[in-house]
């Protein structure tokens, strides 16, 4: 199974009641039914032509209002992450996954490479943080920091938590009993799941790349966007909308005045920038037009 499908499901399935996990499970199985048995379906969902943000959106086009809201969020994330082609079989794993921890309380975590290892973390840390306000991302990552601070500090937990021999039960107890009450709830679960579901002799450097995905993470939450004119409620809404598509994720606007545009907008989402602004477009068509320019120039030297 791919890490990050991984461990946005043992995150998921962590706060799942064993009802709703059996629910999951024969939601599961029927979708998993209708991707075998409908060709058109399956076509779509491993169209390696399409945005994977976008496979998310039709598997949500969907099931919305037809399953459970933790299967539709499994169904989205692993339709938008895996890459097209893994993408029905890893709605097989997926059954079996949930089948093992209905039948048995639990999923083993298998031993990973780092990167494989991190990755899994990742798909924990998306399903925590989903439904986390953006405001609270600066806390957490504070948390993790001065956790991983403190175990590189203290050789003695260090080699506590490291320590593969040592029951994973009474290692994880040991991070709820000096982390409990002083972080936040969604720092301690992620510091927990770092030492199960990451390597043992990387929990320092695993509870770093936390801090860093958390920031990354909280920039693709944030839409900072630019508009000639006020935007009303219902164009806010479409324009979140569209991000959200786009993107995979709930975007957070924030929005600012800017004349200079002219018209339109500017949007920076991530590491991803839009603009539909006149004065953009009147840029591109300036810098077309000295492009033909310099090329007429050299055609008639």
């Amino acid at each position: 199974m791919q890490p990050k499908l991984e461990g946005f499901a043992a995150a998921l399935f962590e706060e799942m009641s064993a009802s709703a996990l059996a629910t999951l499970a024969s939601e599961l199985v029927a979708f998993e039914r209708a991707i075998l048995t409908e060709s058109a379906l399956r076509g779509v969902l491993s169209d390696t032509s399409l945005n994977a943000a976008l496979r998310g959106s039709v598997v949500r086009t969907l099931l919305e209002n037809k399953v459970g809201a933790d299967t539709l969020r499994l169904a989205v994330y692993t339709a938008a992450h895996v890459p097209a082609q893994e993408v029905p079989h890893a709605f097989s794993e997926l059954v079996s996954m949930v089948t093992v921890r209905i039948d048995f309380g639990m999923n083993d975590m298998a031993l990973l490479g780092l990167r494989a290892a991190r990755l899994r973390i990742a798909g924990v840390a998306d399903a925590i943080l989903e439904g986390i306000a953006v405001a609270d991302f600066a806390q957490i990552e504070e948390d993790l920091f001065r956790w991983a601070r403190v175990i590189e500090q203290n050789p003695d937990l260090r080699r506590t938590l490291v320590d593969r021999d040592a029951a994973l039960a009474s290692r994880i107890g040991l991070v709820d009993s000096l982390l409990g009450g002083k972080v936040t709830a969604v720092a301690q679960r992620l510091a927990r799941f770092v030492v199960s579901a990451g390597r043992a002799r990387d929990v320092v450097g695993s509870l770093d790349y936390l801090v860093d995905y958390v920031a990354r993470a909280r920039d693709w939450r944030v839409a900072r966007v630019h508009t000639a004119r006020d935007l009303d409620a219902a164009s806010e809404a479409q324009l979140a909308a569209a991000l959200a598509t786009l993107t995979g994720k709930n975007v957070e606007l924030q929005v600012a005045s800017d004349a200079t545009l002219l018209g339109g907008v500017v949007v920076e989402v991530g590491d991803l920038r839009l603009d539909a602004s006149t004065k953009g477009r009147l840029g591109a068509l300036h810098d077309a037009l000295m492009s033909g320019r310099a090329l007429e120039s050299v055609l008639n030297d």
